[in-house]
């Protein structure tokens, strides 16, 4: 007659689970435990890691950093006229004022060699207007300025794009060789002649 034994139970009177084994808790501690593998793909990932920061700075002293990229130097003044932006990003300087051997930007930009080393061929196309004589140019804010930079008018004229005379100016054909076609309007009425019409001694009502 086989004898039953009764299941041990908890004090709150449910069977009692069975305990893991001693050999289950070796299974996950031995030579090749769960503890084994996480350590492995720790070493494994940080590895790789390693190697992808030593590629990383092989192709760095091999063919070094990317050039920074150029900012863009062209502006406008408060007078609205063509500048050149210093390297504050802030201060914009006439066009004229480049490369006129006075440091006008606060690190010296405006006067680089590599800037003013060839001029014009060195300076950007943006501050450059060139004249109808192809050998002869100005600086971009001295176009349309009333005045004849060229020698030729064209800076002064249809080339330049330049609009009808200011509020300050009259518009005649100017005799004097540094006036185009607008004459300033302080000069009318002041018994010389600048317009080879006499405009500005009888018709100007000057400024």
């Amino acid at each position: 007659m086989n004898r039953i034994f009764p299941q041990p139970r908890t004090l709150d009177g449910n069977p009692a689970r069975e305990s893991k084994t001693l050999e289950s808790e070796e299974d996950c501690c031995g030579p090749f435990s769960c503890c084994t593998r996480r350590g492995f793909w720790i070493s494994a990932w940080t590895l790789l890691l390693l190697t992808l920061l030593t590629f990383i700075i092989w192709l760095v002293s091999s063919f070094g950093l990317p050039p920074p990229s150029q900012m863009t130097r062209a502006c406008a003044t408060t007078s609205n006229q063509t500048g050149f932006l210093c390297d504050d990003r802030d201060t914009c300087i006439p066009a004229s004022l480049v490369c006129d051997h006075v440091r006008s930007c606060t690190h010296g930009e405006d006067e680089e060699e590599a800037l003013c080393g060839n001029v014009p061929h060195s300076l950007p196309s943006f501050l450059v207007f060139h004249c109808s004589d192809p050998t002869s140019w100005v600086f971009e804010d001295r176009k349309c300025d009333g005045f004849n930079d060229c020698g030729d008018c064209s800076d002064e004229g249809t080339l330049a794009r330049c609009p009808p005379c200011g509020p300050q100016w009259w518009s005649c054909p100017s005799t004097w060789y540094q006036y185009c076609g607008c004459v300033p309007r302080d000069l009318c009425r002041d018994r010389v002649q600048h317009c080879s019409d006499w405009s500005d001694e009888y018709i100007c009502p000057g400024p």
